[in-house]
């Protein structure tokens, strides 16, 4: 079931917001970019009317109809429950949907945080920590969540094609965009093959593919 009332205010380098556009391209679900420019003029996410929406200042934001979801696992997982779509994004047993939600929130929770653009803007800010040693820190939490990922990717025989199987998950939904920011970064992704291997799967999907930083609205044309 298609919802034209969709809106996702997005960034297209957002990796949080690259999870949700995943997502909607898997559960085959139209929706509308609103662009939130989270550098230009100091933020627009720091905007007044922004900030009426999601008093964290943060995206991404989706606003079903009259709703309005905040958070991107919680935006992610209302999707699948609220739209049948044309997959569903969480596995079907217990015990699958508890190792999907694991890997995704090692990304989540213990990867993402640490480097997204706030946390850079503070330690610049406060700090004044130069780049090369921002560069080297979100290095550092980046392959120490891989490598926690990868071993837990060999150790399973539920890995598949994918993080959990042969359908695309939550998991590799988050999964995806970190590696991107890992290839940003210069993260030598040599010692993570499986990371790399299900990356390149995911990769060939469409969702995948049209949710990319560079095939959004807002990308820089040049």
């Amino acid at each position: 079931m298609a919802n034209d009332s969709l809106k996702l205010h997005s960034y297209w380098r957002s990796s949080a917001a690259f999870r949700v556009r995943i997502a909607l391209n898997l559960k085959g679900l139209a929706y509308d970019i609103v662009p939130v420019h989270l550098t230009e003029a100091g933020g627009q996410q720091h905007a007044e009317a922004f900030r009426k929406l999601n008093p964290q200042e943060m995206i991404p934001v989706l606003v079903d109809g009259e709703r309005i979801i905040r958070q991107s696992m919680a935006i992610i997982e209302y999707l699948d429950e609220a739209y049948d779509g044309e997959r569903k994004i969480l596995p079907t047993t217990a015990r699958e949907r508890a190792r999907v939600r694991a890997l995704a929130q090692i990304v989540a929770c213990d990867i993402h945080p640490l480097n997204n653009l706030r946390v850079m803007q503070y330690l610049e800010r406060e700090f004044n920590t130069p780049q090369v040693e921002r560069d080297r820190w979100s290095q550092h939490w980046m392959r120490e969540g891989f490598a926690a990922v990868e071993s837990l990717l060999a150790d399973n025989p539920s890995t598949g094609v994918f993080c959990e199987g042969d359908e695309p998950s939550l998991a590799d939904i988050c999964l995806v965009p970190q590696v991107y920011n890992a290839l940003r970064w210069s993260v030598d992704m040599k010692e993570f093959p499986l990371i790399r291997r299900i990356n390149a799967e995911c990769m060939k999907l469409e969702a995948f593919e049209r949710a990319r930083p560079e095939n959004q609205p807002d990308a820089p044309k040049s």
